[in-house]
């Protein structure tokens, strides 16, 4: 972390014209796909009172939800590339629906400069509390056994959480039933009610019924346990495949074109905010991990992303055009 900070700081400092140096001298505006009160939103509006305090500007939180994120991207997209309009998105936005959609009226890659990284989170394999699988691998022989007959929900086609029962199916080769819902809190009471059987989620959305005891979790698709909840195995410690991992993160973006030194101070103190005791211990407390990533770094971790959901996509022919 240390040396993310020094060379970013070197480069704003290598960089640093007037613009870097008096940056920002008004309020920022963040723009964003999601409804007031979601995990994003929330994690902005908590990251955004932290950086006013450091700039002595208001950072301005702008929720645009609707239209698959594209009303937000778009209006993103449209400002002036200043660095006094930023984005904030999610893995499915930027690495996914560029796979999903024919026609979108943006280019993630091209429309759109990597900032910074805020959290990641990864998901837990979800089932009823009076389900009959401890594991995956209970899950798995019976999908093995009763091809299409098991269940797992999502909040929508070539959404995360679809994209991760998807990603089940190719990884064991099983063939199982997709049913979408309209809200994803709708797909974990399912689960309780045993209308469906399975779905991945994550934390902030599945712990206050996995608290409740309705449902429980089989396992973690991270690459390790989560110190939020050390005793959920892994996917492949659950008798699942070895290689199974998803993960989403939400971070920032800037029209292209921002001015690099910009960029550079951006990522320097949104990872100052992101390391911040206070802040980690609350994204913790939700399962969330904080990120501190160079532009370059973040960047990187998109494109990886891309290139496994639009293999991923592409296979198991899913398209929302």
């Amino acid at each position: 972390m240390k040396k993310l900070l020094l060379a970013a700081a070197i480069a704003v400092s290598i960089l640093g014209g007037a613009n870097a140096q008096t940056f920002p001298d008004k309020p920022v505006r963040v723009i964003l796909p999601f409804p007031p009160g979601t995990g994003p939103d929330t994690v902005m509006r908590m990251v955004g009172e932290r950086l006013s305090k450091i700039w002595g500007q208001q950072v301005v939180v702008e929720n645009r939800p609707g239209g698959n994120g594209w009303i937000a991207m778009d209006a993103a997209k449209r400002a002036p590339a200043d660095g006094y309009t930023l984005m904030q998105v999610d893995a499915s936005q930027m690495a996914a629906h560029p796979h999903l959609f024919k026609k979108m009226p943006v280019d993630p890659a091209k429309d759109f400069d990597s900032v910074a990284p805020m959290y990641r989170t990864y998901y837990f394999v979800t089932v009823a509390a009076d389900s009959k699988w401890n594991t995956v691998g209970d899950l798995l022989a019976d999908a093995k056994a009763k091809p299409g007959a098991i269940t797992y929900g999502s909040s929508g086609m070539g959404g995360n959480i679809h994209l991760g029962g998807a990603m089940m199916e190719k990884a064991t080769g099983t063939k199982m039933h997709h049913v979408p819902y309209k809200e994803t809190t709708q797909i974990y009471m399912a689960i309780a009610n045993g209308d469906i059987q399975w779905a991945v989620g994550t934390a902030s959305t599945t712990q206050p019924m996995q608290k409740a005891g309705k449902i429980k979790y089989l396992a973690v698709t991270g690459p390790q346990r989560t110190s939020i909840f050390p005793d959920v195995p892994t996917v492949g410690e659950s008798k699942g495949p070895a290689n199974y991992e998803l993960q989403t993160w939400v971070g920032l973006y800037a029209p292209r074109g921002t001015p690099k030194a910009v960029i550079a101070k951006l990522n320097v103190d949104i990872a100052k905010v992101i390391q911040e005791p206070e802040i980690r211990s609350r994204l913790n407390a939700v399962g969330f991990e904080g990120l501190a990533q160079s532009p370059e770094e973040f960047q990187k971790m998109m494109n990886a992303d891309s290139t496994k959901f639009g293999a991923l996509i592409k296979e198991m022919n899913i398209t929302l055009d």
